[in-house]
């Protein structure tokens, strides 16, 4: 008898693992699969920054040879720039809040006051295409070969074309990709500001870059800015940037600049007025943590609209810059020495006050970056 109740419970729960199975194996309602869940992509937050400090001497001991971007010192420790970039980016908008705090950034955004001195770059940006992107608000230029961010470059002290801007843009642009080819056109604020003098609010400028990946190795930068500034001198620059990387360990830049200006005189704008200049990057790494960097630099001043303005005369100059990195990690090690020659000696003084057609320095600085 208690054989027979065993053996009708093990039918029992062998009918229920049939049943189970089949029940299973039933396909769906017209045996369509079950749709699967489409995969959403939530937006990714990126925060990135970094420091730098220097310590420059000149050998003239003044302070009256530095006349260029962000190292006007002499024999003194000084603080550069701490920065942190927040960047919000989703399928097709993104936002970025790029900061920073330190006599970099001051000088940077010479034309605002107070808090907003610390805005580097803010925009928001907005692509309905994969081949184009919408942007508003303030960025950094696209005119010229070196950027804002120490890290970003391979000299630590910058160039009189790079000095003499622009540095950024504050409007609207378009920027449209193509296989090789990309164009960005945009209308923007008088150059450099975020709020234009009174005068010319209804003044802008119209940017324009055109670039043409050649190949992997090759690249070539075609960039305009044009417009009315707040003297309401009417101004147009041209300009032109080409990389080319000949192996792993060595790579060659190219910035070539024109800027002509029509004063105005009352009544009319005057003759066209212009500086300019160009200079050569020879970049070598011999190891992945040890980089040296040779910036060669021919800038025109003429019309003494810019280094020269103070003189009693035009001219040109010649910089030679030659600077070493050292890498580990996010950090950056930079010894520099700088020689600036200019065709006259109206521009530099030697370490007795006299006039000098030279000037030579050295600086060492010190970058981390995240």
């Amino acid at each position: 008898m208690l054989q027979k109740k065993y053996f009708a419970a093990a039918l029992g729960l062998l009918s229920c693992i049939l049943t189970n199975a089949q029940t299973a194996s039933v396909p769906a309602e017209n045996n369509d699969p079950a749709p699967a869940a489409e995969e959403k992509k939530e937006p990714v937050l990126s925060i990135t920054g970094s420091v730098d400090a220097y310590y420059k001497l000149d050998f003239a001991k003044t302070t009256a040879n530095s006349l260029t971007s962000f190292t006007q010192t002499h024999n003194s420790f000084s603080l550069g720039m701490a920065s942190i970039k927040f960047e919000h980016k989703g399928e097709k908008v993104s936002a970025v809040a790029d900061l920073g705090f330190g006599p970099r950034a001051r000088d940077f955004a010479y034309t605002d006051n107070g808090i907003t001195q610390a805005v580097k770059q803010l925009y928001v940006s907005y692509s309905p295409a994969e081949w184009l992107k919408l942007s508003m608000g303030t960025w950094g230029t696209h005119i010229g070969y070196e950027l804002l961010d120490p890290q970003l470059n391979r000299n630590y002290s910058m160039s009189y074309m790079f000095t003499n801007g622009p540095f950024s843009h504050t409007g609207i642009k378009a920027e449209m990709t193509e296989g090789k080819h990309s164009l960005m056109l945009g209308l923007a604020n008088a150059t450099d500001y975020r709020i234009p003098p009174g005068g010319l609010i209804n003044k802008k400028f119209l940017l324009a870059q055109y670039s043409y990946a050649a190949s992997d190795n090759v690249k070539i930068f075609l960039n305009y800015a044009g417009g009315q500034s707040p003297d309401t001198a009417k101004t147009s620059q041209f300009d032109a940037v080409v990389t080319a990387k000949l192996s792993d360990k060595f790579n060659i830049g190219f910035n070539g600049t024109v800027n002509s200006t029509k004063f105005w005189d009352g009544s009319k704008n005057g003759e066209a007025q212009s500086w300019g200049g160009a200079a050569l990057y020879f970049n070598l790494d011999p190891k992945p943590w040890y980089g040296l960097t040779l910036r060669t630099e021919y800038f025109s001043d003429k019309n003494q609209l810019k280094p020269f303005a103070f003189s009693a005369t035009g001219g040109s100059l010649f910089a030679t810059t030659l600077s070493a990195s050292f890498k580990t990690g996010g950090f950056i090690f930079i010894p520099e020495i700088r020689l600036d020659n200019a065709d006259k000696n109206v521009l530099f003084v030697d370490k007795n006050g006299a006039g000098s057609k030279s000037a030579t320095s050295f600086l060492i600085a010190a970058i981390y970056s995240f």
